[in-house]
């Protein structure tokens, strides 16, 4: 069964020379703009597993001069692999820790005595508890101490770490605003161990770890720069695209303070380890023709002219001969023997990626339509990762698909209960009771579970608390009762709406389980009873909460052990995107226009969802609520295309046709 298929969609697009150059003088050419040594790997999994192997040599180096390996290791999620490769290596290769020393670059400040997370539990949880680590070398900030000895804690550490003869290897990972540890935009070069106060940006991007924004601790305790640059060895590591903006401005932008990361630009042993995600905005792999000659396809060249199109302020058809000349876009009037033949083919090809009728239209020629008009009606699956992800990113075209007559289902693959606010439960604990007082002769039983449920949320439950198998439920089914009244909204028939609660969500936590076989099976089972003609699947992998790319996976290998099905090879499948981030222009193979009649009824659609309104506890980065997020989004699109020199639409949803591989 293979399970990480989400990170191989890139791989259709990206030659593998522009990532893995084939020599020394290759790989200089290609990265004339990087300030780094750079490596970039087709899949996290991969990069994870060569710096954990780098990792691994270097411990194995020290025990062999029979010294200690120092390590500066970070919390968050980019080392989460790197950590169970070293715990792989140990159990099965016999790799020892036993010479190792650890210490934690930052720690959040205060902490209570037993905080519910904190960068030395998830360090110890991933990797340390383990492996054979002696417990005495492991060291981390202290977020509980009282501020007034902060100073002087700060000068022990420092000095601690000097007592083992400095860091060996400092491995972090790259904040979305260029920070390391919590060395936050505006960090000095010569900053050491310090106090720091999170900006709004980090607490933000924190909250994911301690359920809201409101629990996060306001400060930190971080290594400085110029303790991680005295590091023999620093290996940055980025992962997802999430993380490409930053990438590219630390990479290949010069060094500056607000993008701390870059001051290793200066390290003589530093390096970048990057999957395609992560790099996807290296000069190297989005804008190729600046440093190298290209493999051209209908995809590259597409990207060359939106590209084009943007650096010259100009439509399609009218970009000329000099414009191409002017920005190194030569092989492209070669090839096509003039402006005028690319700009006609490419302003053709977004054209035809327009269409109003997303299930194929029945009866008409589709020769240069993004779906078949046959058959007629179409079966149409429209998986939903979370219980709203179907209206926020295809709300639109969910009701288009439906006003067509398709016969429309949809499957919600998580319950989406930890992302219900305690207040949604106690709102509806009051309701049920008034209904049971009135209308089922004040069942006292009910009555009495009513009243523990309330009282535990009011006055029991505390920070970082998992709630209760019954609360878990009652959160589940207001998600639930809302996605079905947003499916009523739509028209979708009650019977074609399906709950697969998919077990590796189903931790209580914000931290989930891994993608199981168990998974897989839910969704292959729903697959082969439904049969589809057409499946709509959330490509959105910007989840910062990595649920999208759990579920991408599951649905991916489902499809993958279906191949060979008759059912399977009349069927397309669609990637949508949407909550979190969009297609780039030059990818969409289906943008579905959207009237202002119909964004209105998205919008309603999205407001269905009432728990996930101001109240959300994981609203993520982003100020404005989803319905906000989608329309700006749509618009934004619509706008695009419009300065392309194609025709005005209020707003468009966008897809990219996934082919298994």
């Amino acid at each position: 069964m293979r399970t990480n298929l989400s990170s191989m969609i890139t791989l259709n697009r990206i030659p593998v020379r522009y990532y893995k150059p084939a020599n020394a003088f290759e790989k200089t050419v290609i990265t004339r703009y990087e300030k780094f040594n750079t490596d970039i790997f087709e899949s996290e999994q991969e990069g994870a597993i060569c710096v954990a192997h780098e990792i691994a040599q270097a411990i194995q180096d020290k025990q062999n001069k029979g010294q200690k390996c120092v390590l500066a290791l970070p919390g968050g999620y980019s080392p989460r692999d790197i950590y169970a490769e070293l715990v792989r290596m140990h159990k099965e290769e016999g790799l020892s820790f036993h010479n190792v020393v650890v210490f934690i670059i930052s720690e959040f400040y205060p902490l209570s005595d037993n905080p519910p997370h904190s960068n030395l539990k998830m360090v110890k949880e991933y990797l340390l508890d383990h492996v054979d680590i002696d417990p005495k070398n492991i060291f981390s900030q202290d977020g509980t101490i009282a501020k007034e000895d902060i100073a002087e804690h700060a000068l022990q550490y420092e000095a601690k770490i000097e007592s083992f003869g400095g860091l060996d290897i400092a491995l972090t990972g790259v904040g979305r605003l260029g920070n390391i540890g919590h060395n936050e935009p505006g960090s000095l070069i010569n900053s050491k161990t310090r106090l720091v106060l999170l900006d709004s940006e980090s607490l933000k991007d924190t909250a994911r770890f301690f359920s809201s924004i409101q629990n996060v601790p306001n400060c930190a305790i971080t290594m400085g720069i110029s303790t991680l640059m005295r590091a023999a060895r620093v290996i940055l590591v980025a992962f997802g695209e999430s993380k490409s903006k930053v990438v590219k401005q630390v990479v290949e932008s010069p060094v500056q303070d607000n993008a701390p990361a870059s001051y290793f630009q200066n390290h003589n042993n530093a390096r970048v380890v990057l999957d395609l995600q992560a790099a996807e905005r290296l000069t190297r792999i989005h804008t190729p023709w600046l440093v190298t000659s290209c493999e051209w396809n209908d995809m590259m060249v597409r990207r060359a002219i939106v590209w084009l199109c943007e650096k010259t302020d100009k439509p399609i058809l009218k970009l000329t001969n000099k414009d191409y000349n002017d920005f190194g876009l030569q092989e492209l009037l070669a090839l096509y023997g003039s402006a005028y033949n690319v700009n006609i083919k490419i302003f053709n090809d977004l054209q035809h990626t327009i269409t109003g009728w997303p299930g194929g239209k029945p009866n008409e020629d589709d020769k240069y339509r993004p779906e078949r008009a046959n058959p007629y009606p179409k079966r149409v699956l429209v998986f939903s990762p979370h219980p709203d992800d179907d209206v926020i990113s295809m709300g639109g075209t969910f009701r288009r698909l439906v006003d067509q007559k398709h016969d429309v289902y949809v499957a919600y693959e998580t319950s989406g209960n930890i992302a219900v606010g305690d207040e949604e439960v106690i709102r509806s604990m009051s309701l049920y009771r008034s209904l049971i007082e009135k209308f089922d002769g004040g069942n006292k039983e009910m009555l009495e579970k009513y009243d523990s449920i309330v009282n535990y949320l009011l006055h029991e439950k505390k920070e970082g608390d998992m709630d209760p198998v019954d609360i878990r439920f009652i959160k589940g089914h207001l998600r639930r009762e809302e996605a079905r009244s947003a499916c009523r909204y739509v028209g979708v028939k009650p019977e074609n709406v399906n709950f697969l609660d998919l077990p590796f969500y189903e931790t209580g936590t914000i931290k989930k389980g891994d993608l199981s076989e168990a998974d897989v099976v839910i969704v292959r089972e729903l697959l082969e009873k439904i049969q589809p003609h057409q499946i709509f699947v959330a490509g959105d992998l910007a989840d910062p909460h990595g649920t999208h790319k759990v579920c991408l996976d599951a649905i991916l290998a489902a499809i993958d052990e279906a191949k060979g099905s008759e059912w399977l090879d009349n069927c397309r499948i669609w990637m949508y995107r949407g909550a979190w981030a969009e297609w780039e222009i030059e990818n969409i193979e289906m943008a579905v226009p959207i009237s202002p009649e119909e964004l209105r009824q998205k919008r309603n659609s999205i407001l269905r969802h009432q728990s996930q309104m101001e109240s959300a506890p994981f609203l993520g980065n982003d100020d404005r609520l989803f319905w906000q997020r989608a329309e700006e989004r749509n618009r934004a699109t619509a706008d695009l295309y419009q300065k392309l020199g194609l025709a005005s639409y209020e707003a468009i949803e966008a897809f990219v046709e996934y082919k298994p591989l």
